[in-house]
């Protein structure tokens, strides 16, 4: 089957030892980004948690952030036009700048996480896909007396032989289109040394990609073999 998913959000958490958040740092940051003429974010704001970096949008859901708080960096990128390429650059660029001013040499793990939208091609209505396509459930249904609204499963895949990364996956119907599977996939990724580079967080990006790419998306298409009435 060839899916095209559209990934509705794209985050990523960077973990690091705690240490007390630094707004001033952060605001040197925004100078830099600025003068650098290709700012990635275009406001500065101070949360009780610590400061952030945002796009402002009138777009209902979208948001674009990064938040440093005390011990971790979280980028959101929801509703926009990110790619996996064009997030994983912006994670790196912005943590070649901000580690360095808080004085953060080591990242001790890091999670990606991609929320995407599939439509099953041989079935109108993703319940209906999950229910008799995936499931396979029938009378077994009944003992409930209703219909559910939504399906969904949860399958988590730790580090195993010469596959050190942790991935966990959620397939469920969408409320908001109910044509469309929601697919989220998280890679848990282990330590970066800052000082040997970050070239393992943008691969982190897309080697979470990659598993719904080659792994999910093929998962899928076994059980999306036909039309029910």
């Amino acid at each position: 089957m060839d899916y095209q998913p559209r990934t509705i959000a794209f985050l990523s958490e960077l973990v690091h030892p705690p240490q007390p958040t630094d707004a001033r740092a952060i605001q040197k940051l925004h100078n830099q980004m600025f003068e650098s003429g290709h700012p990635p974010y275009s406001s500065f704001a101070v949360t009780p948690a610590g400061p952030l970096l945002t796009n402002p949008s009138s777009r209902k859901g979208a948001v674009s952030q990064v938040a440093f708080l005390e011990d971790r960096v979280q980028f959101r990128e929801e509703l926009g036009e990110t790619t996996q390429d064009s997030f994983a650059e912006r994670v790196t660029n912005v943590l070649e700048f901000a580690l360095p001013l808080r004085n953060v040499n080591l990242l001790t793990g890091q999670q990606v996480t991609l929320r995407s939208l599939i439509n099953p091609q041989r079935f109108r209505d993703s319940r209906e896909f999950l229910q008799s396509g995936m499931f396979g459930f029938g009378e077994e249904m009944s003992v409930y007396e209703r219909s559910p609204q939504l399906f969904g499963m949860r399958l988590v895949f730790p580090p195993e032989g010469e596959e050190r990364n942790a991935y966990s996956l959620r397939i469920e119907s969408y409320n908001a289109d109910v044509r469309s599977l929601y697919v989220e996939v998280q890679g848990s990724f282990g330590p970066t040394a800052v000082t040997t580079g970050l070239d393992d967080i943008t691969s982190n990006v897309h080697d979470t990609y990659e598993f719904l790419r080659a792994r999910v998306l093929p998962f899928i298409a076994r059980f999306d073999a036909r039309q029910t009435s």
